[in-house]
C-alpha cells in the first residue's frame, strides 16, 4: 500500500496536466505558442510539441509562473532549431504579462526512444508533459512505477553538476543572474530531494512545498533546509543569501546520499 499520489490504482503514474486544466487566463499564450510552432517549425521538422509545468496542471499563477514547452524533432536540433524556439520564447515573454518568461527545450525522437533515456526523458514525456500538437510519444513508451531505478536516472547525477552550479555562482555578478541562479537551484535541489525518497513514499508530486514535506518525512535533520529551498524556490528575490547555503550545505550532502541510496545516474554523450 502506497503514501503517495499521482498513481492509479496499479500503481502506475498518471500523466499529470491536460489542456482542459489550463485555466483562461494563460489559455492565449498556449494558443500563441501553438501557431508559433507552425510558423517556426514545419512538420517536416517537428514531430510533436508538449507542454509542462505549472500552465497544463492548471496551478499556475499570472505574473509569477512562466510557460514551459517541450519540442520533440524528427532529427537532433541544430543551432537554427535553437535560434526559431529562442524567438519563439522572445514573442510570448513580450507579448503576455501573465507568464515570468517562456522556456522552450528541444531533443530529437531518436534520443526520446532510446534506452538510455528510457528511464529520464523518456519518462518526463510520457508522465510530466500535456501533448500540443502532432503524435503523443506517450502510445510508444511503457508505463511507469516510482522505482529507485527512475529516482537514479532522473537526479542520479547532482554529484557531477555541482562544480558548474558553484563556478556559476561565483560568476553572477548582478542581482537579476543571482536570483535566476537561485531559482534554478533551489528547485533543482527540492526535485532531487522529492525523488530521493519517492520509492519509499510511493507516489509523485511536482508541487515544491508537498515534496519538500515528504522529504522531511525521511529526513528530519534536514527538513529546514529543504523547506527553505522550497520557498526560495518560488521567492528566490527574497532570499540573497539562500544560495552558497544551499551549493555548500543541503546540496553536497544531497549528492553523496543520493549516491548511496539510489546510485549514479549512466553518464550522457
Amino acid at each position: 500500500m502506497t503514501n503517495g499520489t499521482g498513481l492509479d490504482q496499479d500503481g502506475y503514474f498518471v500523466r499529470e496536466g491536460s489542456l482542459d486544466r489550463v485555466s483562461a487566463r494563460f489559455a492565449p499564450v498556449v494558443a500563441e505558442l501553438r501557431a508559433r510552432l507552425t510558423d517556426h517549425f514545419g512538420p517536416d521538422r517537428l514531430h510533436s510539441g508538449y507542454l509542462y509545468g505549472s500552465i497544463p496542471r492548471g496551478t499556475a499563477v499570472p505574473g509569477v509562473s512562466d510557460l514551459d514547452a517541450l519540442l520533440v524533432l524528427r532529427e537532433e536540433p541544430t543551432d537554427a532549431d535553437r535560434a526559431a524556439a529562442h524567438a519563439i520564447e522572445d514573442v510570448l515573454d513580450a507579448a503576455f504579462p501573465q507568464i515570468d518568461g517562456a522556456g522552450i527545450l528541444l531533443c530529437g525522437v531518436d534520443r526520446v526512444l532510446s534506452e538510455l533515456e528510457r528511464y529520464d526523458l523518456a519518462w518526463f514525456v510520457a508522465c510530466l508533459c500535456t501533448p500540443l500538437s502532432g503524435p503523443d510519444l506517450a502510445a510508444r513508451l511503457p508505463r511507469y512505477r516510482p522505482t529507485s531505478l527512475l529516482a537514479r536516472e532522473t537526479n542520479g547525477d547532482l554529484f557531477r553538476g555541482l562544480p558548474g552550479l558553484r563556478e556559476k555562482a561565483a560568476a553572477a555578478t548582478t542581482e537579476a543572474e543571482h536570483t535566476r541562479l537561485t531559482r534554478g537551484v533551489a528547485r533543482r535541489l527540492v526535485r532531487t530531494g522529492f525523488t530521493l525518497v519517492m520509492p519509499r513514499w510511493g507516489g509523485w508530486t511536482s508541487d515544491l512545498t508537498e515534496s519538500a514535506e515528504v522529504f522531511a518525512r525521511y529526513y528530519p535533520a534536514r527538513a529546514d533546509q529543504m523547506r527553505a529551498a522550497a520557498r526560495a524556490a518560488r521567492t528566490p528575490a527574497a532570499y540573497p543569501a539562500l544560495l552558497d547555503e544551499l551549493l555548500t550545505g543541503l546540496a553536497p550532502w544531497l549528492a553523496d546520499t543520493y549516491l548511496a541510496v539510489h546510485g549514479a545516474k549512466a553518464p550522457r554523450p
